[in-house]
């Protein structure tokens, strides 16, 4: 069974960097309080490590 990422941004991205500005919008984050639900893989693991100071993250089954 595999199991999904609920990433929800929490802080805003004004004061960042434009490199991190493209990992939110490529994980289809980018206003405060958005939610969206990624695969569990390495490549979502590396971008949102990245952006840990920004969101939060849950795991879920799915």
């Amino acid at each position: 069974m595999s199991t999904q990422l609920v990433v929800t941004q929490i802080h805003s991205q004004i004061t960042h960097p434009q490199k991190i500005r493209r990992v939110l919008k490529g994980l289809g984050l980018g206003r405060i309080g958005r939610t969206v639900t990624v695969a569990n893989t390495p490549s979502f693991r590396g971008m949102i490590k990245k952006v840990i100071h920004l969101v939060s993250v849950e795991e879920t089954k799915a």
